[in-house]
């Protein structure tokens, strides 16, 4: 089982508890508060999770029937959460960015406990055929949550950002990511460059994604271990980046728009690396 490092300490605020004390990141208003989860697929999967440390949850009456689920299973597991408060509609858009769909449910929670990459190395070890994500410099956190959605579903096991240049898990990230968040683990590192040199010294057969690639996914007899890496829209990968990748693949897009957005291609590539098992 991964080993979870304990999250950062968490320090209160007077209108919402346990607020995470975070570094301030720009975008941060539009995106939501780091401890604030929103949305039936991110609250329930955080209320039913173990590893999360779950401090108050507004509702709305019908929000808190849809989440009858969740709460059975946390209630059977034995976790401790605390009792929901019921409360009106405007009070929960009040408390998230503008337009932001919660379903009426916004959980505070203290985030979740970090993971080195070393621990999903060992991890991915004892497989054949492990798959890690590495983004370099996304910055959009629906792009991220939309990448450890698709992570989840194709059986990646952890997804890697630098600690700079990156989205926080806010609220926003955790609702794109539709639950993924909680079992997906995020995982930050200093260094993109010498990561991916650790992952090759691992075992990591570490392909860059871009349409200066020489051989599509398909083409690739891509059995071991892998680290499938993306850049950003627009700039795509930095040189830095691509040197110290193995290959550099793409994906076989063509027509009058020949590029996909970075969660979209992160979806097609991490298909075409689970059919290829």
């Amino acid at each position: 089982m991964t080993r979870r490092k304990p999250p950062r300490p968490a320090q209160p605020s007077p209108q919402t508890p346990a607020a995470p004390a975070r570094r301030h990141k720009s975008g941060a208003a539009q995106s939501g508060r780091p401890g604030l989860l929103f949305g039936l697929h991110p609250v329930a999967a955080a209320w039913a999770n173990p590893d999360r440390r779950c401090s108050r949850l507004l509702c709305t009456e019908a929000g808190l029937a849809s989440l009858a689920g969740a709460v059975e299973q946390a209630r059977a597991a034995g976790l401790e959460r605390p009792k929901p408060t019921v409360t009106e509609r405007t009070e929960l858009d009040r408390l998230l960015p503008p337009g932001a769909v919660h379903q009426g449910l916004v959980l505070d929670a203290a985030p979740l406990p970090e993971v080195d990459l070393e621990d999903i190395v060992r991890q991915g070890s004892m497989k054949d055929g492990d798959v890690i994500v590495v983004l370099d410099q996304v910055t959009d956190p629906h792009n991220v949550g939309a990448i450890l959605r698709s992570a989840a579903a194709f059986g990646a096991s952890a997804v890697v950002l630098p600690d700079r240049n990156a989205p926080e898990l806010t609220g926003t990230l955790a609702k794109s990511a539709s639950g993924a968040a909680e079992v997906v683990p995020l995982v930050r590192i200093v260094n993109l460059a010498r990561s991916l040199t650790e992952l090759r010294e691992a075992g990591y057969w570490c392909v860059g994604l871009d349409e200066s690639g020489a051989r599509t996914l398909a083409q690739m007899n891509l059995q071991g271990r892998v680290a499938l890496v993306l850049g950003a829209e627009g700039s795509g990968l930095r040189r830095l980046t691509m040197e110290r990748c193995d290959e550099i693949a793409r994906l076989p897009t063509g027509g009058p728009i020949g590029s996909l957005n970075v969660s979209n291609a992160a979806a097609v590539a991490l298909y075409e690396l689970a059919r290829l098992r």
